[in-house]
């Protein structure tokens, strides 16, 4: 596969809506070498970049560019990725409100029984969580149980109410607005469900008689870039993918 193979991939798979705004995704360095592997991680960085170079990687394919707060870093993984003739690719809200996105792909391996709305992104609206319910309701333990089980990590969870869960509203990664706990709980969600906590996420989600399940960023992500890569993959049979595997640096308690 060339580049040009997998942008017009990009452009099949995620549409021209949910790409107008070019500043949530693109490269940060291309190269003129085919593509045959593929890596993909939630975050670029130096971590994730030289696994890269370990595995053979031609393309990196993250969610998250190096943000501009961490300093320095982009252009340091961008030195490392010329050395080293390798492609990266980062795709931000697109793979948030995509149909097989970031939330979607939680909400799956939650074991969840019918989604019933996308999380999504608009002007007049801003970000709204997806909505999934179980066909038969689980215990609040049991689906932290179930998530700390398919994340491999520690999952705080504040329980705020007394009946099982039936309803969950899911906004990955930085989803700890207190709007955003709000709006779930507006549309009937026992459970919020997200990758980040502020003091207003947990005094919100306890006032509101909403309970939280709270992951890291990074792991509650890799799911929708899992299924990104897969769904590559399978338009373009030639590439062989893999996951390069991040630590977890978020919750190290």
């Amino acid at each position: 596969m060339k580049l040009n193979d997998f942008e017009k991939t990009i452009q099949q798979l995620f549409g021209e809506e949910l790409l107008k705004e070019d500043d949530e995704y693109g490269f940060t360095h291309t190269t003129d070498k085919e593509i045959h592997k593929i890596g993909y991680a939630t975050n670029l960085s130096i971590e994730t970049v030289e696994m890269a170079i370990a595995q053979g990687v031609d393309l990196m394919v993250t969610h998250h560019d190096a943000w501009d707060f961490i300093y320095g870093l982009r252009e340091a993984c961008i030195n490392k990725l010329k050395v080293h003739n390798i492609s990266h690719f980062w795709i931000h809200a697109p793979l948030d409100f995509v149909e097989f996105g970031t939330c979607t792909s939680l909400m799956k391996v939650l074991e969840v029984d019918d989604i019933k709305a996308y999380s999504t992104y608009s002007e007049a609206e801003g970000e709204l969580p997806g909505i999934a319910e179980f066909a038969a309701p689980v215990e609040f333990e049991q689906l932290a149980e179930r998530m700390r089980g398919a994340l491999n990590e520690p999952v705080r969870a504040w329980k705020n109410n007394a009946q099982p869960v039936k309803r969950i509203g899911v906004l990955t990664g930085a989803g700890h607005s207190s709007a955003l706990i709000r709006e779930a709980a507006e549309r009937g969600c026992d459970t919020y469900v997200t990758g980040e906590a502020t003091l207003y996420t947990i005094q919100y989600a306890q006032f509101a008689g909403i309970n939280l399940l709270v992951g890291s960023h990074t792991f509650t992500e890799i799911f929708g870039v899992a299924s990104l890569a897969e769904k590559i993959a399978e338009m373009n049979p030639d590439v062989e993918i893999e996951e390069l595997k991040e630590a977890h640096f978020e919750l190290n308690h």
